[in-house]
């Protein structure tokens, strides 16, 4: 029940900020700016998503982690993991020849890895656990 509120406060703290950097950023918005301010609203609702979801099972007397969750969970945190060395690497060798400051790039790769995270938890809490 703790982590589910923790989960909430922290998704209104990083929507907050958002709205906030939003709202005082100039007038003119640079190119990548829009697409910052989505991808922060997709992670802010996924989160959300996970929050309400470990709620829904602690009000059904659930417990908060089970050997299926747990499971999930470290698939697609090794997935995403492998997938962000790649990444990481494809930005690397990219990133003499972008014109965008070093903060921005690995602002990037950050949102980056934790859209890969969401997208190996979405397939394999969908699409399941082979049997091995």
């Amino acid at each position: 029940m703790k982590k589910s509120v923790i989960i909430f406060t922290v998704a209104a703290l990083v929507l907050f900020a958002a709205v906030l950097w939003m709202l005082s950023s100039s007038g003119d918005l640079k190119t990548y700016e829009p697409g910052s301010f989505i991808i922060i609203f997709l992670l802010v609702t996924f989160a959300a998503f996970i929050g309400y979801k470990r709620l829904a099972s602690a009000r059904r007397g659930e417990p908060a982690e089970d050997e299926l969750s747990k499971k999930v969970m470290q698939k697609s945190a090794s997935l995403s993991y492998y997938i962000s060395i790649y990444m990481w690497l494809v930005i690397g060798y990219f990133s003499e020849r972008l014109d965008y400051e070093t903060h921005t790039i690995i602002g990037a790769g950050i949102i980056g890895m934790a859209i890969t995270f969401a997208v190996c938890w979405l397939i394999f809490n969908i699409g399941g656990i082979k049997n091995e």
